[in-house]
């Protein structure tokens, strides 16, 4: 009787307590067994469970995150702070490696294989991410809202349309190519910024090809046809004429004989030489490459338009137009804002900006809690000149009016951080070197005494400010500030009791967080023939067939996962063994 009064005394305790609910109690009594079981409190517990629920959602802040390219998915993929509930809204559901976009155009690369769906990156991660498939079409900063639309089709005939709020807002929206307004670009010229653009360009090559071995064509018609036209010679520019030309020697020589010889690749550059952002023993090489192979790079050319099947091009200091007929136009020369950025850009004041001018935290000037990154943004790094007089105070512990050398070296590296600007100033002129009068006398006990006035610190330090360079529109920095913000994010709450900052020059305390830093880990240009120029960190150079086995590999270990590593790879070993895909789909 004892046993069976401690059972129900259990029991009424698992219903008290619904967590012991799922323990199940087997007790083997004279006369054989007992299971004595006891369902939960339903009401009870799933009334606490929500009400839980509710308190911690309560408690998130709402970040949304426009975009699904480089800085976004580095962002998404390294932010783990439970504390936020992340929204992702994009036209595309994917992610997309776009450096082997000019692989994917003549068959090197299948287009399946750069590309990974943002919901397997997403359903990885341990806190709240959901993802929209529509376009944002407003951005309502003093509302803290996005207004959007569907992208995918619905029964209606118009696409549904919906509001998001937001606490914290990050647009990772990339760029649209800029035509600079040349008249016929848009209706004439193929783009290299989308995968679609790159199948589009496939199917465009292998038709070329397919329509110039029709017979009853003149020699003439089959020139215009096969006549490849790049306009740009930057690295998108001299990949994609490079992947070109070894598509033609490798493979059109075999299943398209009759019709090799009539192949023509030219590059059009508006200024002195192609990848002019590169070393100029990369520049030189690659202009004689393209020499050898038969590739004409015409330097200062500019395009002045473009019509159905002649290209207008003006020699730079001359007035002279001359036109080429052609078969398709790559235009490759630069990138602009999007609509939607262009229409924020106006609401805040930045309407004659390129991009959006961000400070070095990758906040959007003069809105607190919108972040820019990527090809969309610009870090508008603060000038040392326009603080001097704050710094000049800062430095001065003792408030004499006057600058020690041991008084500046005390506040140097928070002011180094800063302004990076200032960091790279000091590399070529030592602090010492700052203290130098030619009013006294040399050596290191007189300068440690000299005291500089703000007229003669000024003066210094009037040239610092020459250092400033914008970051180029890359993938590498994109991935860099992506990761950069998610830390940012991940460490919020404590950086605001704990700031890591450098100290501010314009007020007091310390910046929450260190500003971003850009760290160039090199960069790569594939030349055709399994040769490729890169140059790294250290003003090191290699050009050749080492480069290009580099390249494969960094490029291999750059994939978002496993998935699309295997895929590339195997497009890769396919290609050395049974040439390119010249199906066209």
């Amino acid at each position: 009787m004892r046993s069976f009064n401690f059972f129900g005394r259990l029991c009424t305790a698992f219903h008290d307590y619904p967590s012991l609910s799922k323990i199940i109690i087997v007790s083997t009594l004279s006369s054989g067994s007992l299971i004595a079981y006891s369902e939960p409190n339903t009401n009870n517990g799933n009334r606490g469970r929500v009400a839980h629920a509710d308190a911690v959602a309560s408690k998130k802040k709402k970040v949304v995150v426009l975009g699904t390219g480089w800085a976004a998915m580095t962002f998404l993929k390294n932010l783990n702070n439970s504390i936020y509930e992340v929204e992702v809204v994009s036209p595309r559901n994917f992610f997309l490696f776009t450096p082997l976009l000019p692989s994917v155009t003549c068959g090197k690369v299948e287009a399946r294989s750069i590309v990974e769906p943002i919901r397997n990156i997403i359903r990885k991660k341990n806190i709240d991410v959901s993802y929209r498939e529509a376009e944002c079409t407003k951005i309502d900063p003093a509302n803290n809202k996005i207004y959007c639309r569907a992208t995918a089709n619905t029964n209606s005939k118009r696409r549904e349309e919906f509001a998001i709020d937001y606490d914290y807002l990050i647009i990772a929206v990339g760029a649209q190519v800029n035509t600079f307004n040349t008249p016929g670009v848009e209706g004439n010229c193929h783009f290299l910024k989308e995968i679609d653009d790159a199948q589009k360009i496939r199917r465009n090559v292998i038709d070329a090809f397919e329509k110039a071995s029709l017979p009853n064509l003149t020699e003439e018609e089959r020139k215009k046809i096969l006549h490849f036209v790049v306009v740009g010679g930057g690295p998108t520019g001299v990949e994609f004429a490079a992947e070109l030309h070894d598509f033609v020697n490798e493979d059109v020589v075999k299943l398209y004989p009759m019709v090799q010889n009539f192949v023509k690749i030219t590059v059009l550059e508006a200024t002195d030489h192609i990848l002019n952002m590169f070393d100029k023993r990369i520049t030189k090489f690659a202009e004689h490459k393209f020499g050898r192979d038969n590739i004409e790079v015409k330097l200062g050319s500019m395009v002045t338009k473009v019509t159905e099947n002649e290209i207008c091009t003006k020699a730079k200091g001359s007035d002279k137009t001359t036109s080429m007929p052609y078969g398709m136009v790559l235009w490759s020369t630069g990138i602009g804002p999007r609509p939607i950025v262009k229409d924020f850009m106006k609401q805040i004041g930045q309407g004659n900006r390129r991009a959006l001018a961000t400070d070095e935290w990758l906040r959007v000037e003069g809105v607190g809690n919108v972040y820019a990154l990527g090809d969309c943004a610009t870090i508008n790094q603060r000038k040392v000149m326009e603080d001097i007089t704050e710094i000049f105070k800062k430095a001065d512990a003792d408030n004499s009016g006057t600058l020690t050398l041991k008084e500046f070296q005390d506040i140097s590296n928070d002011i180094c951080e800063r302004y990076p600007q200032m960091q790279l100033y000091l590399k070529s002129k030592p602090v010492r070197n700052i203290f130098d009068r030619p009013s006294q006398v040399k050596g290191k006990a007189s300068k440690e005494s000299i005291e500089l006035s703000i007229e003669e610190f000024k003066s210094a330090l009037s040239e610092v400010d020459t250092q400033l360079k914008n970051l180029p529109a890359t993938a590498q920095v994109a991935n860099q500030q992506g990761a950069y913000l998610a830390k940012c994010f991940n460490r919020m709450e404590e950086c605001e009791i704990n700031p890591e900052g450098p100290t501010r020059i314009r007020g007091t305390g310390r910046h929450r967080f260190r500003p971003f830093r850009y760290r160039h880990l090199g960069q790569f240009a594939p030349l055709g023939g399994e040769q490729t120029a890169a140059q790294l960190p250290g003003d090191w150079v290699s050009i050749g067939h080492s480069s290009q086995w580099l390249w494969y590999s960094i490029y291999a270990s750059k994939q978002v996962s496993w998935r699309t590593r295997a895929l590339v790879v195997s497009d890769w070993i396919r290609r050395f063994i049974f040439g390119r895909d010249t199906s066209g789909i």
